[in-house]
């Protein structure tokens, strides 16, 4: 119980106010708030399996480098991709999503926790404590209550401020954290 506790704590913390927190808080503004949840789960769980699982295996060893530059890549894409908007505006009028809710939050939320801190910390866990299954579960769920909260701020802030307002925050942070990613490893 105490490797789940604190790989819960560690994860929680570090959760807070990361990048990833902000795009479940800029997901729930777009999509059903059980649709946007039910993405996270499953790409933390596959996204902490697979760092928990290489965390057994290694001694520490990961290309953080190239991760971090590919996320960082990514994040500018998603503020680029949130200052467009999700639906491509055809001729004939009609939109078009280009993937399902659930599969764009659950791949957006697993590429962007690729070599993320959360991430790292939860291999580090890993590294440190041999039981699998209480660094999943504690990291897993860290996690996940993390950006619940995140939801939920997101939930009362698309209440009371205007949608451009929260478009264009969310635009101009996802594309700070991914030019601060990409220089950080240079």
């Amino acid at each position: 119980m105490e490797i789940f506790l604190s790989s819960f704590f560690i994860i929680f913390i570090a959760e807070m106010g990361d990048k990833t927190q902000l795009l479940a808080l800029s997901f729930a503004l777009r999509f059903k708030t059980i649709t946007v949840i039910l993405a996270i789960m499953a790409a933390t769980l596959l996204n902490h399996f697979a760092a928990v699982l290489l965390g057994h295996w290694t001694s520490g060893f990961l290309p953080v480098k190239l991760i971090s530059f590919i996320s960082g890549i990514l994040f500018i894409f998603f503020g680029l991709w949130t200052l467009k908007g999700d639906s491509l505006d055809e001729k004939d009028g009609k939109n078009e999503i280009i993937l399902n809710p659930f599969f764009t939050v659950a791949i957006a939320f697993f590429i962007a926790e690729m070599g993320d801190k959360t991430q790292l910390a939860t291999l580090t866990l890993s590294i440190k404590h041999p039981s699998f299954i209480s660094v999943l579960a504690g990291s897993s769920f860290g996690m996940i209550i993390a950006d619940a909260l995140g939801i939920a701020v997101g939930i009362i802030l698309g209440k009371s401020l205007p949608e451009k307002t929260i478009k264009y925050s969310a635009a101009f942070l996802f594309i700070v954290f991914g030019i601060l990613q990409v220089f950080a490893i240079a």
